[in-house]
């Protein structure tokens, strides 16, 4: 089994949401070797977190379990219940007592304390303990912000303690943008939802009179491009997700527009526009419309997506005769086909790392979410069914999230997530159907 490795310097960092920040000094690392997939999670001690004043013992609580669901629900940990704790977390200052939590085999502890002041504004402070090491990883962790941004502050203690652990950024306090459906299959209404990534926290973007699909975040989770029939037939959408007012792109009105994905600097987006019987793929500047066409073939090019530099897009095509996965320069020229194994290739998604290309595979009647290196090389599926397909990453780029359908009269979706190791798929949790989930880059 993996164990917590030793920290020799202390770890103390200030995030804040309105509250004046701590002073910080660089956390050192913690290291749980995650590179091959994790069979036995690593059991933590997760004690409820101490309530400093009576009014903050709801939120202390509520805290404590979302840390505990963010953390467990990565496949990586396991939670040590209540029930089987020697040792009562009581003080937040207080000594540990190591050989407690070593009697129930707990490798890692976290331990917090929630307070409010008058203004009704939370403090959140917490350290995390290395159990067969004997020391604690840091001293003077602190959260501040409102009532109402408690999940937030949640979220980020579980991000941080992640990747003290894990060496790898987190990916708790983000959003997802996807399409709510409701209704028959054969008459689906859909609009644009937004929710944190664990199905929290759900706002509706637009309301279900026209069909919407295939949201993407801008890179700073500000915007969101779509497409929509609002106008009667595809056209490209942005969204200012703060205000909730609509923008139509200046494409072609005549033109059927669709896969809108913005550049890595958020100044440009390139999408698929089909003219008669060609569709193609072009890049348009968003701040003076200028377009540019990148493809120029009797194929059908879409799904196109940016790498996380800017220098290259990686693109779906048929000009093979079936659908391919091909990586072209951003600004156009020459694309080499990287998919090579039996079946159809689509929807591919470069991961924030730079690392891997996520994609849609439809091979022998089955659906696979795969990834595979950029050159088209280590080809690993990670899930098969029915109907699964869109991936989307997660900022710190081990966790896709995909549409699943399943199979029946009603085809009623789903979305799910999957670690790149293939472990760990679970459903997330929405209150209709779901499809067509874009993940936002970390908030601020």
């Amino acid at each position: 089994m993996k164990r917590l490795t030793t920290l020799a310097c202390a770890f103390a960092c200030a995030l804040s949401f309105g509250a004046a920040p701590m002073q910080a000094q660089d956390p050192g690392p913690l290291k749980l070797d995650i590179t091959r997939g994790v069979i036995e999670p690593l059991p933590l001690a997760l004690p409820d977190f101490i309530a400093e004043t009576p009014q903050a013992a709801e939120y202390a609580q509520q805290i404590s379990q979302v840390i505990a669901a963010d953390l467990v629900g990565t496949g990586l940990f396991r939670e040590i219940p209540a029930s089987a704790h020697i040792s009562q977390v009581t003080n937040f200052s207080a000594p540990v007592s190591y050989a407690d939590w070593r009697a129930i085999n707990a490798q890692g502890l976290v331990t917090g304390a929630v307070g409010m002041d008058a203004s009704g504004n939370l403090s959140v402070k917490f350290r995390v303990f290395d159990i067969y090491a004997e020391a604690p990883l840091g001293s003077g962790l602190q959260l501040g912000g409102s009532t109402t941004s408690w999940r937030r502050i949640a979220h980020k203690v579980a991000d941080v303690v992640y990747s003290r652990i894990t060496g790898e950024g987190g990916y708790f306090d983000s959003r997802v943008v996807f399409v709510s459906e409701t209704g028959p299959k054969n008459d689906r209404l859909k609009r644009l939802g937004v929710m944190d990534y664990d199905g929290a926290g759900l706002q509706y973007l637009t309301d279900d009179n026209f069909i919407v699909f295939a949201p993407r975040f801008s890179p700073t989770g500000d915007r969101v491009l779509y497409t929509s029939y609002e106008n009667g037939t595809p056209q490209i959408m942005m969204l200012d997700v703060g205000t909730v007012t609509r923008t139509r792109l200046p494409v072609p009105a005549e033109a059927v527009t669709f896969a809108p994905r913005f550049s890595p600097d958020g100044q440009s987006i390139v999408y698929s526009m089909s003219t008669g019987t060609n569709t193609d793929l072009y890049r348009m500047d968003i701040a003076t419309g200028q377009n540019v066409r990148l493809t120029n073939t009797p194929a059908i090019e879409t799904a196109p997506s940016f790498s996380p530099d800017g220098s290259q897009i990686v693109f779906e095509s048929d000009r093979s005769g079936t659908q391919q996965l091909y990586i072209m320069p951003a600004n156009g020229g020459e694309a080499r086909r990287i998919s090579a194994g039996k079946g159809r290739y689509g929807t591919p998604v470069w991961s924030p790392r730079g690392d891997l290309i996520a994609f849609t595979k439809q091979n022998q009647g089955r659906f696979h979410i795969g990834v595979m290196r950029t050159d088209g090389s280590e080809e690993r599926l990670l899930t098969a069914s029915f109907l699964d397909e869109g991936p989307s990453w997660a900022p710190n780029g081990r966790v896709i999230m995909f549409t699943r359908e399943s199979q029946g009269a009603s085809g009623a979706s789903a979305l799910y997530t999957v670690d790149i190791s293939g472990r760990n798929l679970k459903r997330v949790p929405t209150n209709a159907g779901a499809s067509d989930a874009a993940w936002s880059p970390l908030l601020k």
